[in-house]
């Protein structure tokens, strides 16, 4: 016997999201070294960015821009534990275009300066499997609890600026909305609204003068 069984349409666009989350977060895995940002990735997937980021932070707890930097620094240890790039060098290679941000963000994963887990961690991992290097170097997200709540403050941003823009569009309809009337009323094929007459009040007669 064959059992049919239903989900209900809320349950059907939570599974239909977390697929969408899921093919977001595999682009950023293989294309963690290019110019990726939350509004290219939202349109990958035919997202806002503001729904994006809330999303993708409830599913995965952490912001999509969170993972990627994550993903970069992951493959910035490996390349300065290697030692046959300098710090500048490692930072592009990744995909950062800011030599400082990237300095600031591995420090709070990692818990030292590049150049000083270059120094420290070169050759460290000779001899050992890339799955086992992988796993016993892999950075702590959000080590720094400051970087946390800054972190958390620009998704609210993001989603807040994106629900701006959705009412303003919405607006912008009803202005459009507004003016299409009202050139129907100027060209005649609508006929304007007009004022109700106020009801006439009985005036009372004047009183007669006494004789």
């Amino acid at each position: 016997m064959i059992v049919s069984v239903t989900g209900s349409p809320k349950d059907g666009q939570a599974l239909r999201d977390l697929l969408r989350l899921r093919r977001v977060r595999d682009r950023i895995d293989r294309e963690y070294a290019q110019p990726l940002d939350v509004e290219a990735l939202a349109r990958g997937v035919h997202m806002s960015a503001g729904h994006l980021s809330r999303q993708f932070r409830r599913a995965f707890g952490e912001s999509p821009y969170s993972y990627l930097m994550t993903r970069r620094i992951e493959r910035a240890m490996a390349l300065l534990r290697r030692g046959d790039l300098n710090v500048t060098e490692v930072c592009f290679e990744v995909g950062c275009s800011s030599l400082g941000t990237f300095s600031t963000r591995f420090k709070e994963l990692v818990g030292m300066s590049p150049s000083d887990y270059r120094e420290r961690e070169a050759g460290a991992t000779a001899g050992m499997p890339p799955c086992v290097a992988k796993q016993v170097t892999r950075p702590v997200r959000n080590r720094a609890g400051t970087a946390g709540a800054a972190e958390g403050d620009a998704v609210e941003a993001e989603a807040a600026q994106s629900d701006a823009v959705e009412a303003d569009v919405a607006h912008g309809d009803a202005v459009e909305a507004d003016v299409a009337h009202g050139n129907a009323v100027a060209a005649g094929s609508v006929r304007p609204a007009q004022a109700k007459p106020e009801p006439i009040r009985n005036r009372e007669a004047p009183a007669a003068d006494p004789p």
